[in-house]
C-alpha cells in the first residue's frame, strides 16, 4: 500500500464518522441527556455497523466489477424507509419529561449497536466517501488488501469519535441542545426527511433497471 492510499482509506473513516448525520445527532441528544459517559457508550455500540457499512463500500469498490448493484439497491431503500419513518417521528415528537429519559440513553451501547446496523445514513455515506477519495487509485486495490482497508477506515473512525465524545461532553454544548431540544429534534426530523428522498431516489432507479 501506497503512502497516499493508506491516507486516503484513514481519511474516508474519519469522514464518514465524523459527518453530520442521524448517528452524530443521535449521540449528542444522548450526550445531552447522560453525559459523555452515555455518548461514548452509544459511539462504542454504533462503531460495530460503522465497520460493516464501511467493509461494504471497500467491497463495492475493490468488487465493483464482479459484483451485482441489486443487494447494494435494496439496502439503499431499506435505508430511505427506516430514515423517513424517524423523520415523521422526530417532527412529530413532543417535549419530553425530565423525569423520563428516553429509551436511547437507558441502554445507549445497545442502542448504538442497533442504530449503527440500521442507521439510514450509513450505506449511501459510506459509499460516496470511500468512492470519492479512493475511485482514482481503485486500479491499485486487491482483494489481499481489504482486511487492511477495513482495519485503517476503523482507525480513522476512531479518530472521528474521539473528537466526537470531546465536544459531547461539553457543557455549554449540553446547556445548549437541552435548551433548545424540541426544536432541534423537529428541525433533525426535516433533515432526516431529506436525506430519505435522496437515498430512495438513488437506488429505486437501479432496481428499476435490474428488474427490466
Amino acid at each position: 500500500m501506497t503512502p497516499s492510499l493508506l491516507m486516503a482509506v484513514l481519511a474516508s473513516g474519519f469522514i464518514y464518522g465524523i459527518t453530520p448525520g442521524p448517528g452524530v445527532l443521535a449521540v449528542f441528544g444522548i450526550g445531552a441527556a447522560r453525559g459523555r459517559r452515555a455518548g461514548a457508550g452509544f459511539l462504542c455500540g454504533h462503531l460495530l455497523g460503522d465497520v460493516i457499512w464501511c467493509s461494504t463500500a471497500l467491497i463495492a469498490i475493490v468488487g465493483a466489477r464482479e459484483i451485482g448493484s441489486t443487494a447494494f439497491d435494496v439496502l439503499g431503500v431499506l435505508s430511505g424507509l427506516y430514515l423517513f419513518w424517524l423523520g415523521l417521528r422526530a417532527i412529530r415528537t413532543q417535549r419530553a419529561s425530565a423525569d423520563q429519559p428516553q429509551g436511547a440513553a437507558r441502554q445507549p451501547f445497545w442502542h448504538g449497536i442497533i442504530f449503527g446496523l440500521t442507521n439510514p445514513k450509513a450505506y449511501p455515506v459510506a459509499v460516496a466517501t470511500f468512492t470519492a477519495l479512493l475511485s482514482s487509485r481503485a486500479e491499485l486495490l486487491e482483494w489481499s488488501m481489504l482486511p487492511w482497508l477495513i482495519f485503517l477506515s476503523f482507525i480513522g473512525g476512531l479518530l472521528a469519535y474521539a473528537i466526537l465524545i470531546g465536544i459531547v461532553g461539553a457543557r455549554r454544548v449540553r446547556s445548549m441542545y437541552q435548551r433548545h431540544e424540541l426544536l432541534i429534534t423537529r428541525l433533525c426530523g426535516v433533515m432526516f426527511i431529506g436525506f430519505a428522498v435522496n437515498a430512495l431516489a438513488h437506488a429505486l432507479p437501479g432496481l428499476v433497471t435490474n428488474k427490466a
